[in-house]
């Protein structure tokens, strides 16, 4: 039977089902052709999910450099998935199984006929994640065994989820252990450093629609058995985005946002919203100002080329002079490249950005949109994607 007419199969059925279901307490319901079912055959049904299976929105997405078939992403009701097939077939790696019940077979997110499922697999036992909301994942550069996961987008919407925390993983997501962190709230950006995949960045965002302490950057050397915070500006501000400098690793720019959300509204912006650098690691950061624009700024995306040493771009939410900003030393001054519109479109919910690993001029901004500029960031050209809404690269 082909697809099309399976559907419309299904249709009808449902439509008996729905035409069927009358007052209750009535001993027979009417169909649409006229005919009566009595109402003891209704009483056995019950709906199921019958697809698409997907967990909402991705606002996180991480690849392995040593692979080019897997990936991580993070959805903000789904929890983590794992492709090893460059996205075909994608499995649930967070949530909790037992060690002797096997994990369901992935399912094809495009085309079912595409391929067949991964065999089922089993997960090891490790912390279950105490939440399904994921901000951030990264994949450690010097070992693709290591995963850390945030939990709480940063992208907050009226119906945001808070996290609880940050996971790890030593075997490419098959178990976790959850590594602290617990009020971290939304966490926005996960860096690990080069060559040493016990030292992570941890930006995070706090809770999202109250003041809490537990917010800024946390740095933890063995790999998240303890953590310091070292950047920290108010209990309204946390830190949104980091950006790791690969020609120098202990260069880390990080941008802290100022931001709450309520039912009925968002406020982006504050004293608190601003750009920060250190170049010892974390031990100490100065703030970055020059060039940029005064008063209060809302949210904020940075990221370094890793192709020009010293080139640093950010997009800036602000109430006039909004746009992407370019820095030729290192943050010492920026200068306004471009103030279009649409880079800074719904600025609370995207903002992000991420230069080119190869090309200094090349650079991309997420937004409804999907941007690129090949000039340094003067102009852009809208590139296709499948979908609306992009937030992660």
């Amino acid at each position: 039977m082909s697809r099309s007419r399976s559907w419309g199969v299904f249709c009808a059925l449902l439509a008996i089902l729905i035409t069927g279901a009358g007052a209750p307490g009535s001993s027979a319901q009417t169909s649409a052709e006229g005919g009566v079912y009595p109402s003891d055959w209704m009483r056995g049904l019950e709906y199921r999910l019958v697809g698409p299976f997907r967990g909402g929105r991705v606002t996180a997405v991480a690849g392995v450099r040593s692979d080019a078939r897997t990936f991580y992403m993070g959805s903000t009701g789904g929890g983590v998935w794992k492709t090893t097939d460059a996205g075909l077939t994608w499995r649930n790696v967070s949530d909790k199984v037992r060690e002797d019940k096997p994990q369901e077979p992935a399912r094809p997110m495009g085309d079912l006929a595409a391929a067949a499922p991964e065999p089922a697999t089993r997960v090891r036992a490790g912390d279950a994640f105490g939440s399904a909301s994921v901000g951030a994942i990264a994949v450690a550069p010097s070992d693709p065994n290591v995963v850390y996961v945030g939990m709480g987008s940063a992208c907050i919407r009226g119906n945001v989820s808070p996290g609880d925390g940050v996971y790890r993983s030593t075997d490419g997501g098959e178990s976790w252990k959850h590594i602290g962190l617990e009020q971290a709230g939304q966490i926005g950006k996960i860096r690990v450093h080069p060559t040493d995949s016990d030292l992570v960045y941890v930006a995070v965002l706090g809770h999202a629609f109250g003041p809490n302490p537990e917010r800024g950057v946390y740095r933890s050397r063995d790999g998240g058995q303890s953590w310091q915070k070292v950047l920290y500006v108010s209990d309204k501000a946390g830190a949104v985005d980091l950006a790791l400098d690969p020609n120098n690793p202990r260069i880390l720019y990080a941008a802290t946002w100022e931001v709450v959300r309520r039912p009925w509204e968002a406020i982006s912006g504050g004293e608190g919203s601003g750009l920060y650098k250190t170049s010892d690691g974390g031990d100490t950061w100065r703030e970055l100002t020059e060039g940029l624009p005064e008063g209060v700024k809302g949210k904020i995306a940075v990221d370094v080329s890793p192709a020009q040493p010293g080139r640093v771009y950010a997009l800036v939410e602000h109430k006039e002079k909004w746009g992407l900003y370019r820095s030729e030393d290192g943050g010492k001054r920026f200068r306004l490249i471009n103030s279009d519109r649409n880079l800074i479109t719904r600025a609370w919910y995207y903002t992000h950005l991420t230069a080119d690993p190869l090309d200094p001029n090349t650079v991309y901004v997420n937004n409804v949109g999907f941007w690129r500029s090949d000039d340094g960031g003067k102009s852009f050209s809208l590139l296709r994607v499948p979908h609306g809404d992009n937030h992660d690269l």
